[in-house]
């Protein structure tokens, strides 16, 4: 086990690339192995969850040889399984994109329940309508989801709640599917919109993919592509907010600044200077923080993702802030380390209250998940003193080489070995 220390209150300068999208990537592994030959895969994002996704694919046959660090060749022609262990699954929530792959190789999937973060119940309710609507019986036993089917049919299908998961699923599942398909209150994040690129790339046919109604045509098969990753909305959202937390002056390069519309909007809000180009985004703070309210929304609403490093920076503005989730019930647990910090801040229900603070001080803290992590790691940037972070293994799962990253920047952050424990924490 490793853990973070930083020593805070260092002004962040420079430049920094944003990877390739986590989400994205996730979903556009999983939808290669439907495809009838080589895909590979470019601008990855150097994670654990990108190791074990590909790891999964191994396990049912599949051939994945990573180029470099960045770039994935995935042969699915081995595939010769339709059931995937536990524990080639466990801690991902997105091998649920399996369920249409596998569908149509055998007629039946198994595959182990979400998991990931844990912020709340996992909801695959829309996932399996959908899927019912396209044919398929959907079982739940045994901590597995198991569907059958013969082939599937298109069918119109209306989403009761707007599901990111539940759009790239039915998408996946349809574009080999008979007859046309209509998703109907559809998610429009930037990975919904690159999964459905990838499939078109592939040879099926999905119109509007980024609006509330996506079309996706069946298609006999698909074919292997080479394809590129989009940059992470969520890790350059991360770096944004490091500028502004620290008062520094940092250009985020490598990014679709269109993405980063809801959180540039709240940064100046807060009094920070936010200067676009085509493919970076320069923010600067350089006065006191003003407070500000935050509702996490379905894109291009504010993304649930941002909204534990928006809480770190709202630690330190003046004056009171509300934060409103709406996507997760369980997204606050962080909030009592971010308390041991000096952060003033309560929680009720969904709903967090924040008085600003002058300071925020170093102590020893514990990430829940990834996001979490990455809150409390700004919070150690600005904090007096220095700031331990365990369980940091959360942090590695979503982003590529970020201690490195901040250092470049002029943070002073090193990765330790998790020191023993004597205390009950």
């Amino acid at each position: 086990m490793e853990r973070f220390v930083i020593n805070g209150q260092k002004k962040l300068r420079g430049a920094v690339a944003v990877s390739g999208a986590k989400n994205a990537a996730e979903a556009v592994i999983c939808a290669a192995s439907a495809a009838d030959g080589v895909c590979v895969i470019e601008n990855l994002p150097r994670i654990e969850d990108v190791t074990v996704l590909a790891g999964a694919l191994e396990s049912l046959g599949a051939s994945c040889r990573f180029r470099d660090g960045h770039t994935l060749e995935i042969d699915s022609a081995g595939i010769n399984s339709c059931v995937l262990d536990y524990e080639q699954a466990r801690g991902i929530r997105t091998t649920y994109y399996l369920w249409g792959t596998l569908l149509h190789r055998f007629g039946r999937a198994v595959v182990p329940m979400p998991g990931g973060d844990n912020l709340g119940v996992r909801r695959i309710d829309q996932h399996i309508k959908g899927f019912e609507a396209l044919g398929a019986k959907v079982v739940l036993e045994h901590g597995n989801v198991t569907v059958t089917a013969g082939r599937l049919t298109g069918a119109n299908i209306y989403l009761d709640v707007v599901s990111v998961g539940a759009t790239i699923n039915i998408m996946i599942a349809a574009a080999c599917a008979d007859g046309t398909t209509v998703i109907e209150n559809a998610a429009k994040e930037p990975h919904v919109v690159d999964t459905a690129n990838f499939l078109n790339m592939m040879g099926a046919k999905i119109k509007g993919a980024g609006t509330d109604t996506v079309r996706i045509i069946g298609v006999e098969k698909l074919r292997g592509v080479e394809y590129t990753i989009i940059p992470d909305q969520i890790e350059a959202g991360t770096y944004m907010i490091a500028a502004a937390i620290t008062g520094g002056d940092v250009t985020v390069s490598n990014l679709i600044p269109k993405h980063m519309d809801s959180l540039s909007a709240k940064l100046v809000e807060m009094n920070c200077s936010v200067e676009e180009g085509d493919d970076y985004i320069r923010v600067r703070r350089e006065n006191e923080l003003r407070c500000a309210n935050i509702k996490t929304m379905a894109y291009p609403g504010f993304p649930t993702d941002l909204q534990p490093q928006m809480t770190a920076l709202l630690s330190l503005a003046n004056g009171t802030s509300f934060v409103t989730e709406t996507i997760y019930d369980n997204r606050f647990r962080y909030i009592a380390e971010l308390k041991r910090m000096g952060g003033e801040i309560t929680v009720e229900g969904r709903a967090a209250v924040i008085e600003g603070v002058g300071e925020l001080s170093g102590a020893e803290v514990c990430a829940t998940d990834i996001r979490a992590g990455a809150s409390l790691i700004l919070a150690g940037l600005a904090a007096k003193g220095t700031t331990e972070i365990r369980n940091i293994w959360h942090v590695d799962r979503g982003y590529e080489d970020i201690e490195n990253k901040l250092r470049a920047l002029g943070a002073e952050i090193i990765r330790r070995a998790e020191k023993q424990i004597t205390d009950n924490r």
